[in-house]
């Protein structure tokens, strides 16, 4: 039998569920674009530059292709498809993209970034490991002014490459966004596993909140996460 206290009960938390941080979120989301993922100005806007950025990867540096080109010595046609296919995307800062471009003009760089990225997007061993590894070359790829070991700089071409897997990291805006859903997003400014497993963890949240929006990948949740914490989107 349903009582009074039964039935303020299940108000409340209809009502919690209204006034959540994910539910405020996701209103947010579908006030800028009320179509969801499929919204028209959303492709536009936020979707359409980055997976044309994963299709221009695919047609030059799929899995095969991209193996071929390491077993013939040619890291610097990777670096140089991997530098020009980023420069299409506004996801790294100027001063970023520079760095990079920097870190792989030599063969040594080149050799160690092309040999490190195919490792953590397609090698043997743990994600734990392979992330971890790809931290490593990174951190050791030559600089001249600005440091090459940046959030963005580790995981955007993983999240160009695989966006079905991978995640890319905007430090200030992710965490912003991260504290408005409610989720505890454990981070740590210098690269590494922990933090990025917990990032993974909050897109997987994410996406089970909105699965009713269907969200393809890790650009959509990218995205919705981008909307919650940049000042684009007040």
């Amino acid at each position: 039998m349903r009582t009074r206290t039964h039935e303020r009960a299940a108000a409340g938390g209809r009502q919690h569920a209204r006034t959540s941080p994910a539910a405020r979120c996701r209103r947010k989301f579908l006030r800028y674009f009320s179509g969801g993922f499929r919204d028209p100005t959303y492709l536009e806007w936020e979707r359409n530059y980055k997976w044309h950025a994963h299709q221009a990867w695919e047609a030059v540096l799929h899995r095969r292709a991209f193996r071929e080109l390491l077993l013939q010595g040619r890291a610097g046609d990777i670096a140089a498809h991997a530098v020009r296919i980023e420069a299409r995307t506004n996801l790294l800062f100027s001063f970023e993209k520079m760095a990079l471009r920097d870190a792989l003009r030599s063969a040594a760089g080149a050799r160690a970034f092309a040999a490190g990225l195919y490792e953590v997007l397609y090698g043997r061993g743990s994600d734990e490991y392979r992330f971890e590894r790809w931290c490593s070359v990174v951190a050791g790829l030559p600089r001249r002014q600005t440091r090459v070991l940046t959030w963005p700089v580790v995981t955007v071409f993983p999240f160009i490459v695989r966006p079905d897997a991978h995640f890319f990291l905007k430090p200030m805006v992710t965490r912003l966004a991260a504290q408005r859903y409610g989720e505890d997003f454990r981070y740590v400014s210098k690269p590494n596993w922990a933090t990025y497993a917990s990032l993974l963890h909050l897109a997987e949240r994410v996406r089970r909140d909105l699965r009713d929006l269907r969200p393809r990948d890790h650009i959509d949740i990218q995205s919705f996460l981008w909307v919650q914490g940049s000042d684009e989107y007040p």
